[in-house]
């Protein structure tokens, strides 16, 4: 968990955050406070000072807010550090000591369980129905949503102009040839990672699901884990022959994690990667000279884009439902939802915060993230044995694409991996 602690810090860090987007607005946990008064105590994830935002005065602006609104209902906020929330709420829901709400990464294992309200218990019909849908979806078991989609993002594909000047690359690559080529031309001007391949463990479920998806693959199917197709084989095999044993990527994809990454695109040592809108925050301060496109799908044209994003949820355990619902509907409200969304941290999950932040000149930059969150795609974050197959894709992904790799024999060990993950 460490490296997904430094991947916040740095994103956080980056991008200068002063908005509850960076919080992680996270869950509430119920105890009582005279007869006509509920309290809930709010678990959100806490990231290092080092972060340099003042995250505890927008919770405190946040919760303020609602109280104001709803005189009977009071939030007691409780910061679990980010490396240790989604086992802190494990712990409690074992432990009988559930939160109203929480933050987590997981919401499957408790919606399987039946320890969560849905969505439609929550919120007033408009409301839900307001949720971008391809996130809403994502959040759903068995066709309910469950988890509620916050810190949202979809990453696009990052280009250095200047570089891309130098070599003679006219634009973004639109297909994997162009992509293939600019690569060879960045190489040729002596770029030291000319597309900045991230399959080190922090986040190469992520890179790796860019590429499945922009040639028609990915980690699923209607029946569940589907790894080892053809497609996804020759996708990995691709990536293999055509960037990595041709010195593209990098001297060590299999070990380049996303903050790494970043880092580096900052130095002008990656001419490309793939990228959150959180990247634009540090390259905007020191006016770096960037672009940003569409992924390319393999033989041209924009490839369906990732999906990632925190979930918040609300538990039965306490019987909190209409005040989980009031405080979620203020957080979800057009008017919150545009104050805590944007500032290039994370994106609006409502159709209406998105037209407000797309019709808003000030937030120009992310229209374009804006615009392809319907289409996003995600990992199989509703499948109650996604962590522990997630842990595999990390592990095992990296030496598949380097030299004597076995795409193929990989793939297939995923299989199993997760066969036994579902049993």
């Amino acid at each position: 968990m460490a490296t997904a602690v430094r991947r916040r810090q740095f994103l956080l860090r980056s991008a200068g955050l002063t908005g509850a987007s960076a919080l992680g607005l996270g869950g509430l946990s119920a105890c009582g406070s005279g007869s006509d008064t509920t309290t809930l105590s709010l678990l959100v994830a806490s990231y290092d000072e080092s972060v340099g935002s003042s995250i505890g005065d927008q919770w405190g602006g946040l919760v303020a807010t609602f109280e104001k609104t709803h005189p009977t209902v009071k939030i007691a906020l409780e910061r679990v550090p980010f490396d240790k929330l989604d086992r802190t709420l494990a712990r409690r829901v074992k432990d009988g000591n559930a939160p109203d709400m929480a933050q987590s990464n997981v919401f499957a294992p408790y919606a399987e369980d039946d320890q969560l309200y849905s969505a439609s218990d929550l919120f007033e019909i408009r409301t839900e129905a307001d949720f971008t849908r391809s996130y809403a979806e994502a959040g759903s078991v068995k066709h309910i949503q469950y988890g509620i989609p916050f810190l949202a993002s979809t990453p696009r594909l990052f280009y250095n102009r200047a570089l891309f000047k130098q070599a003679g690359i006219s634009g973004a690559p639109t297909s994997w040839d162009e992509l293939r080529s600019a690569a060879q031309a960045l190489k040729g001007i002596g770029v030291k990672t000319p597309y900045g391949l991230q399959l080190g463990p922090e986040a190469a479920e992520d890179e790796t699901l860019s590429w499945l998806l922009a040639d028609e693959g990915g980690y699923s199917a209607l029946s569940g884990y589907d790894f080892a197709t053809p497609g996804n084989t020759e996708t990995l095999t691709w990536i293999r022959d055509e960037l990595v044993a041709k010195g593209l990527a990098g001297a060590n994809p299999a070990g380049l994690n996303r903050t790494a990454a970043y880092a580096q695109f900052m130095r002008g040592h990656i001419g490309m990667l793939v990228a959150h809108p959180v990247l634009m925050g540090a390259a905007d301060k020191v006016k770096f000279p960037y672009a940003h496109a569409a992924f390319p799908a393999r033989r041209g044209g924009a490839a369906a884009p990732v999906g990632l994003s925190d979930w918040l949820m609300a538990f039965k355990q306490n019987g909190h439902v209409t005040e989980c619902g009031q405080f979620l509907s203020h957080l979800y409200g057009r008017k919150s939802a545009k104050a805590y969304g944007g500032g290039q941290t994370a994106l609006p999950v409502t159709s209406s915060a998105s037209a407000a932040l797309r019709a808003d000149a000030a937030q120009r930059p992310l229209w374009k993230f804006i615009d392809q969150m319907p289409q996003a795609r995600f990992q199989p974050v509703s499948l109650r044995s996604w962590p522990t197959v997630r842990a595999a894709i990390r592990k095992e992904i990296g030496p598949a694409v380097m030299k004597g790799g076995n795409p193929k024999a990989v793939l297939e060990s995923l299989d199993t991996a997760a066969a036994q993950a579902e049993l």
